[in-house]
């Protein structure tokens, strides 16, 4: 059995269910876990006024820890019906995660939602002005994908301390540094509890945390306290227990930023960073928490805008092969979602067309492809794909492959587009004071 999962660990789940049938993969899947799990996730249906400390549904309990290899597996017939019945501009609208422009729905997004059949949206502070106004606004998202068959991923960047998006009627969650200096792991748990309540009370399903960076360089100018420390140790401990609070509360964890943006000195939203650090030097100290994180079931990882030279000279993480393909897929295992950093961002812009960029991220691996900015970007992303797929430069199964993990984690995670009502905050921000004073104890 061992010699099997090697061969095979590799393996999409539509892979496994064209070379055995689905009892065969069930009996495989079974003897691989060993037929165990634990109870570490709710799916969402609990209301983020409830108190943190509620306790998982059986239902939750008994998908827990699944894999999204193991969990698409058990539903292979209605992930395997709904890929089957996609064009394949709506597979391609699926790897797309893009922004808007505004505090209102526009022209341009309902026609990125409505024509495009696109995966997610990602709300920025631009996008949002208040409690009230930033409920309406997700609440039009969805019902602009009433016609589609696969619910939207609702994200954003809300990781507490200076990269928070929620509106002034939250309370404030600090940064990860004001975690990780109490070093308290189940503060950590329940900051990720609480920022997930945050984002459910107002529609949200996708959060791009927790950071899994190492603050390793003082010159950093992105990273700083985003990090929980400068320790693989401290951050892989307290990163996993915020991933885990998050993922309970029936929210999508996001790790991020895959190989490790601790070390650069160099902002990737303006250029390109260099790190010239070998496989070896990586190994002991940046890729430690997202190797603990994938040994935990993460569910899907960010890939920076960085180049390694030791690793690959050419190009950086986010559309490297051998870094995404060889390093994150086949060396440490991991068969989640991958989902690159901003397209828009200067570090890709600067070097590449969007084009271009695009078919190198998918042939190297990713599933996702985040495009925060502009309609026309969208565009120019989704035509490049389109153009590269009928033109034999990628291939429609490796499509189907990231279609495949994208349509499972939404499974997994239960997405619906269901509109929510403006929350009563008090309760949340009672709780997120309370947590917030026992920091300092």
């Amino acid at each position: 059995m061992k010699m099997i999962w090697l061969k095979y660990r590799h393996f999409t789940p539509r892979d496994w269910s064209r070379l055995f049938p689905v009892t065969a993969v069930l009996t495989v899947l079974l003897a691989i876990s060993g037929c165990a799990g634990s109870a570490n996730m709710q799916t969402g249906n609990i209301s983020p006024t409830d108190y943190i400390t509620a306790a998982p549904s059986a239902t939750a309990a008994a998908t827990a820890t699944a894999t999204p290899m193991q969990l698409a597996a058990s539903g292979s017939d209605t992930i395997d019906g709904k890929l089957a019945n996609m064009t394949l501009e709506e597979k391609i609208g699926q790897m797309l995660l893009v922004g808007i422009d505004g505090t209102e729905l526009d022209t341009q997004a309902k026609r990125m939602i409505a024509e495009d059949k696109v995966g997610g949206i990602i709300l920025y502070k631009d996008n949002i002005s208040n409690l009230k106004g930033m409920v309406s606004l997700i609440n039009d998202l969805k019902k602009s994908n009433a016609e589609n068959p696969v619910p939207l991923f609702m994200s954003v960047d809300q990781e507490g301390g200076k990269v928070s998006r929620m509106p002034d009627e939250y309370a404030a969650i600090p940064s990860n540094g004001s975690v990780g200096a109490a070093n308290n792991s189940s503060a950590a748990g329940t900051m990720g509890k609480l920022l997930a309540r945050e984002l459910l009370s107002a529609g949200f399903n996708m959060d791009f945390a927790p950071v899994l960076d190492i603050n390793s360089n003082p010159d950093n100018p992105v990273i700083g306290d985003r990090s929980f420390g400068n320790t693989a140790d401290l951050v892989s401990r307290l990163g996993i227990a915020e991933m885990k609070g998050i993922a309970s509360e029936g929210v999508v964890p996001v790790v991020k930023h895959f190989p490790g943006h601790g070390d650069t000195s160099v902002d990737s939203h303006l250029e390109l960073p260099v790190v010239n650090k070998t496989a070896a030097e990586l190994a002991k100290l940046e890729w430690q928490p997202f190797e603990a994180a994938i040994q935990e079931n993460a569910d899907a990882v960010m890939v920076a805008h960085i180049l390694f030279p030791e690793l690959d000279a050419d190009k950086p993480a986010s559309l490297s092969r051998a870094i995404i393909g060889d390093l994150l897929r086949e060396e440490m295992g991991f068969q989640g979602v991958v989902i690159t950093d901003d397209l828009t961002m200067g570090a890709i812009t600067g070097h590449y067309t969007l084009a271009a960029a695009a078919v190198d991220t998918v042939q190297a691996g990713s599933d996702i492809l985040l495009v925060a900015h502009e309609y026309g970007n969208e565009q120019a992303v989704r035509k490049a794909l389109l153009d590269s797929v009928k033109s034999g430069i990628l291939e429609e199964s490796r499509i189907d492959e990231s279609v495949y993990r994208i349509l499972a984690l939404k499974d997994k995670y239960r997405l619906t587009d269901q509109r929510t009502a403006v929350p009563d905050l008090m309760k949340l921000n009672q709780n997120i004071t309370s947590w917030r004073s026992s920091l300092n104890k």
